[in-house]
């Protein structure tokens, strides 16, 4: 619990003024790495996807993203921008979500929709989340991913041997096994997907979600 401590800590201090010039240029940085926004929506949506890694988050993501127009942001693509050579400590952690969330308030202000993918595990962070959404007016959409232990092992080595293209993760079965012990409820009414179901139905239920 220490480490998770620290990293909640450290997240909330690089946020501390909210508006730094570090933050701001790192966030800009970062969305010079994106692809261009679809441009303003009439009511901006907040998808935020929480789960381990291996249980098809960024999977889901790219297969809801054409349906909302939205700009995913996601915590491994992002992390790869902001460090050559990324250590996974948790004050590196901790600058990669103040970032992600810098981002995600700034698309939103615009009136843009935004998937956020990451693993959001810890309450204490998702607030954020949740102050961001509540700040900007935009649609907060709570999903949690899960998935067999068999089929999330699978996937990790499907990883490691770099068989899928657009996986920007670098998790591996012992940081699954570390993140795992720091997972927490969410607090707020949220959808559990179960990605091993039928991935279209899945994007439905999330869709409704977001028109409700």
């Amino acid at each position: 619990m220490d480490s998770v401590n620290t990293e909640t800590e450290a997240i909330g201090k690089a946020r501390k003024g909210g508006r730094s010039y570090a933050l701001e240029a790192a966030a800009a940085r970062v969305e010079a790495h994106l692809p261009p926004a679809a441009g303003p929506v009439a009511q901006p949506v907040l998808v935020v996807l929480c789960g381990l890694p291996g249980s098809g988050k960024s999977y889901l993501a790219r297969r809801l993203q054409p349906h909302l127009s939205a700009t995913i942001v996601e915590t491994d693509y992002v992390r790869r921008i902001l460090f050559r050579q990324p250590t996974y400590s948790a004050p590196e952690s901790a600058w990669v979500y103040a970032v992600c969330h810098a981002l995600i308030e700034r698309l939103i202000l615009r009136s843009e929709s935004v998937i956020f993918d990451g693993t959001n595990l810890i309450e204490r962070n998702r607030q954020i989340l949740y102050q961001i959404a509540s700040s900007t007016q935009a649609r907060l959409v709570l999903v949690r991913t899960v998935a067999a232990e068999e089929l999330i092992q699978h996937r990790m080595i499907r990883r490691v041997q770099g068989e899928d293209r657009d996986d920007h993760s670098e998790a591996d079965l012992a940081i699954y096994a570390k993140l795992r012990q720091t997972e927490e409820p969410i607090c707020r009414q949220h959808l559990v997907i179960d990605t091993t179901l039928d991935v279209e139905q899945s994007v439905r239920r999330i869709l409704r979600e977001c028109r409700t």
